[in-house]
């Protein structure tokens, strides 16, 4: 008796249990479904999306792969080889005969797939419902109100949340009530997104829409979304053009040393990045051949490869050829952009004349999002603080270690310095292969965001040469507001007028603070300047 009682109360708990699962499905919309008129089915679809029931589920899969279907006594459909009753969910055997598939046409397609895709909005983990969000921007219609209501309530992620107010306003805007049109409006006029924009944008015009008040306040919403949008890609240039302006001080460091030390016009130092950027390339190739599990580390292991390879180029040509030809400027001229060339066919000869493939770590794919169309990339944030430590450790070498010290005596007065026992010819050297790894630096850092090939220094040689002049030779100060300076207003400008345009006004305006100011933003101090 009493193991009859537990066995009944157990088998109330189970059905207790599972009884939201299995709870039908409204008749009247299933039914419906089968409906002839578009509208009809476009309507049930919606109102059983809308329940997130994952009955509804399954019948609307079913729907979308032409696996429902009617007779005059039942509807039912097909799953994993199995009949299953409309209504109840409950499984047919023998699934009935003398039935009819139930059809629907691309207009129908269209929205049941906008309801399957919604019902990613209720899953568990917030990844996923933002990633379906974003999915359903470009797609989201008045069929899916019922189904974002429902997600809108049970939402407790602020991120995703925000992101379904707009989606729920958006897809309202094509609500045949006019009040719910203008609702919609005043809720995407706080969007930064531009498909919003140009959604309210096809409401100004009255062949889209023809009540007055919903036009003026789209034109209002626009305005607005314009008026963020333009601070949003001022935003975006400035930062294009601090981790543009990185890239040009890694490459300018070096010149400003050679060229300050030696006063050697160097037309080979955009080959030392080339040389850098290589060497990213062969530790990349290392260690995808010897060290696949520790890949996300090649660009580490890659720094020092890059300085020394460069370093060790730099000596060499120093060695062999600059020293030969100092005082006679235009023969290093000359002789430096033959040395280019060289380095130029030396690249093609060892990896070929096709740039090669050199990709960003894991950690630094991806970017930090500020707003919807604001992401910052974490490669060019990367590059943007791998630049500041380059020139933090460049400032310390030249102040606090005897180097540094020589090299700044050089600099402001080699014949002084050579008298007082410093050794001119070898600080020559070494400042010369110091100011070609941190151009290698430069190249690993360009490796990260451009393409790597032979000819890739030919394009940073001219701007290299521009913030050293900018700046004042010899000076880092200047080299680093000159890098950072430049890098800002050729991306602000190229946004405004184009790039070319952007060149030659940003050359013009050289030109002419040069002639105003030749020693540049900052003169070297020294009895020589006297």
């Amino acid at each position: 008796m009493h193991k009859s009682v537990y066995a009944r109360v157990l088998a109330l708990l189970l059905w207790l249990l599972c009884a939201p699962a299995m709870a039908a499905l409204d008749a009247r919309l299933v039914k419906q479904l089968t409906d002839d008129d578009s509208d009809q089915k476009i309507a049930a679809i919606s109102a059983l999306a809308a329940t997130a029931s994952p009955d509804a589920q399954k019948l609307l899969t079913a729907l979308g792969n032409d696996a429902l279907y009617a007779s005059d006594s039942k509807i039912w459909f097909k799953a994993d080889d199995k009949a299953y009753d409309a209504v109840s969910g409950a499984e047919l055997n023998p699934a009935p005969e003398d039935v009819d598939t139930v059809s629907i046409n691309n207009r129908v397609r269209g929205a049941l797939q906008g309801a399957l895709s919604g019902f990613s909005l209720l899953d568990k983990d917030p990844a996923v419902r933002m990633k379906s969000v974003q999915a359903l921007q470009s797609s989201v219609g008045p069929a899916m109100v019922p189904m974002l209501t429902t997600a809108l309530k049970t939402e407790t992620d602020k991120g995703v949340k925000a992101q379904l107010e707009q989606l729920l306003a958006q897809a309202n805007l094509q609500n045949p009530d006019a009040k719910a049109r203008l609702a919609a409006v005043d809720g995407l006029a706080h969007s930064n997104s531009p498909a919003a924009r140009g959604l309210l944008l096809a409401l100004t015009d009255p062949a889209h829409e023809k009540d007055a008040t919903v036009r003026t306040a789209a034109q209002s919403a626009v305005a607005s979304i314009d008026s963020r949008l333009a601070w949003i890609a001022a935003v975006a240039n400035v930062f294009s053009g601090l981790s543009l302006g990185s890239i040009l001080l890694l490459a300018a460091l070096g010149l400003a040393i050679t060229y300050g030390v030696m006063g050697v016009i160097n037309m080979a130092h955009g080959e030392l990045l080339m040389v850098g950027a290589y060497s990213a390339y062969v530790t990349q190739g290392v260690f995808r051949a010897h060290f696949a599990g520790a890949q996300d580390w090649y660009l580490v292991a890659a720094i020092p490869v890059a300085f020394c390879a460069a370093a060790l180029v730099g000596m060499l040509m120093e060695r062999t050829v600059i020293r030969w030809l100092y005082g006679r400027p235009l023969e290093t001229l000359l002789a430096t952009w033959g040395i280019s060339l060289v380095l130029i066919q030396a690249a093609r000869a060892l990896f070929g004349p096709q740039n090669v493939e050199v990709s960003n770590p894991s950690w630094m794919s991806g970017g930090i999002e500020l707003l919807p169309s604001l992401i910052l990339p974490w490669n060019r944030v990367v590059i943007i603080g791998f630049a500041l430590s380059v020139l933090v450790l460049m400032w310390a070498i030249m102040q606090k270690t005897r180097l540094g010290l020589f090299v700044r005596a050089v600099t402001q007065n080699r014949a002084m310095a050579g008298c007082v026992g410093v050794a001119t010819r070898r600080v020559d050297t070494l400042a010369f292969g110091l100011g070609a790894g941190i151009a290698g630096l430069g190249g690993l850092a360009l490796s990260q965001i451009a393409n790597v090939g032979p000819d890739m220094g030919q394009g940073y040689i001219v701007d290299s040469f521009l913030v050293v002049v900018l700046g004042g030779v010899g000076q880092l100060a200047g080299a680093v507001w000159a890098a950072l300076g430049l890098g800002i207003v050729t991306k602000l400008l190229e946004g405004w007028a184009g790039a070319v345009i952007a060149k030659i006004l940003v050359l013009a305006f050289i030109i002419v603070f040069i002639q105003r100011r030749p020693q540049g933003l900052f003169a070297l101090k020294g009895r020589v300047v006297d």
